[in-house]
């Protein structure tokens, strides 16, 4: 199979690594702005010259070059890529979130569905093997009916750090909300997990730390040049030299900061560029913490948290039913039968954290194993989820989103 591949960036590498690590594909084209990383990856996948371009619609104008594509780019231009390559007739791959406005995502159903072709949002969190057990439990009956979820997003402090105050996607007017951009990951998860999609939500949160007001009197515009460096928790000297020599890190988070694996490369990337800047003195403005709370048709509830201000590990969940209860951490699933009393756990076998440089547990190599089965197969119900089904999941973040906006609670996002 022929894949072409816009945004050459850590996920679009990703997702080319293990198409060529199976061997279920071949990377025959690529579209990369940044000369470095368009050159690296022309290099790593023995690209053709010919079929090096400098931006997805470069490629499109070659024509279908390919049988698939995996669009990486940057949120806001997922749409207008995704017709194109619907048009040729390739079937996609597509980064999340779908669209950051539903106006977008509605044009790139309409698109799949005018050219009869596959589409593959990456709601990896679906494909891991703790969800295949997971779901299989709520399936079987294990806890009889589902009646309230608890949902945590962990998302570290160092990491919020990194990506949602110094980096792309750390401002909702040249991003989008960080409900949208970090969390429509998990609202996917728990809409697939109970089955239906809500009749009323509601959510609350902010900006409560990373602002102007919580900077310290003798704090420095840059992490290099402040007195408080070694103490502050958000130090990114400290963050991005404890990543020299270990192959992970040094993928992400480092190579979004610098491709100069060095101590002098981080350090002339945090003098000249976002990733040196005092948290307290950005240009950051998306929430720190949010509560999302959501009402099915059946009665049952949700809430899900997600937090700046903890350890960067898995997901934790909670899943309560009428027989029995359900404790998850990413890997175990504690199980309490209410008929027996009995408790077992459930381990998934998940070894891999579930961040993006971990794969997400799995998450990364299996929706990109499933997109390339059934791209090869023709079978698209290998995969977990369609146009529709990622369309209903975006519109219940925007509901969220508009329900915490405005101080109200949101019917249907239907």
């Amino acid at each position: 199979m022929r894949l072409v591949v816009a945004g050459a960036g850590l996920r679009g590498i990703g997702y080319a690594r293990r198409a060529a690590a199976t061997g279920a594909a071949r990377v025959v084209a690529v579209a990369e702005p940044d000369p470095a990383r368009r050159a690296a990856f022309a290099a790593e996948f023995d690209v053709p010259p010919d079929q090096v371009f400098t931006d997805w619609a470069e490629l499109t104008a070659a024509g279908r070059l390919g049988d698939a594509a995996v669009i990486a780019t940057q949120d806001r231009m997922h749409a207008d890529p995704a017709v194109a390559f619907a048009g040729l007739g390739y079937h996609i791959l597509l980064e999340k979130p779908m669209a950051t406005t539903e106006p977008d995502a509605l044009r790139i159903a309409a698109a799949v569905d005018a050219a009869g072709v596959m589409l593959a949002v990456c709601h990896v969190l679906r494909y891991t093997p703790y969800t295949r057990a997971l779901k299989a439990l709520l399936d079987g009956g294990t806890i009889g009916k589902l009646v309230n979820v608890q949902h945590l997003e962990p998302i570290g402090w160092w990491h919020f750090a990194h990506s949602f105050v110094r980096g792309h996607w750390n401002n909702a007017d040249t991003s989008a909300p960080l409900l949208l951009t970090k969390s429509c990951h998990d609202i996917d998860w728990l809409l697939y997990l109970v089955g239906a999609t809500p009749s009323r939500v509601s959510s609350f949160g902010g900006l409560a730390h990373f602002r102007p007001e919580q900077r310290p009197a003798e704090a420095a515009d840059n992490c290099l040049d402040c007195p408080l460096e070694r103490t502050c928790p958000y130090s990114a000297p400290r963050l991005y030299r404890s990543c020299l020599g270990d192959p992970a890190r040094e993928f992400w988070p480092l190579s979004a900061v610098t491709t100069d694996h060095t101590e002098a490369g981080i350090d002339a990337a945090l003098r000249t560029g976002p990733y040196g800047r005092c948290v307290y003195g950005s240009d950051n403005n998306v929430v720190d913490h949010q509560v999302v709370t959501m009402e099915f048709p059946d009665g049952a509830t949700c809430t899900f948290t997600m937090t700046a201000f903890t350890p960067m590990e898995h997901r934790r969940t909670r899943l309560f039913g009428t027989h029995g209860y359900v404790d998850g951490d990413g890997r175990l699933l504690h199980v309490t039968d209410f008929r027996t009393g009995e408790q077992h756990t459930v381990d998934t076998g998940t070894l891999a954290g579930g961040t993006a440089g971990d794969g997400h547990g799995g998450g990364d190599e299996g929706i990109m194993d499933a997109f390339l089965k059934a791209v090869a197969t023709g079978d698209a119900s290998v995969l977990h989820s369609d146009a529709a089904a990622s369309l209903a999941s975006h519109r219940v973040v925007w509901a969220a989103e508009q329900a915490r906006t405005t101080g109200t609670v949101t019917g249907s996002p239907h």
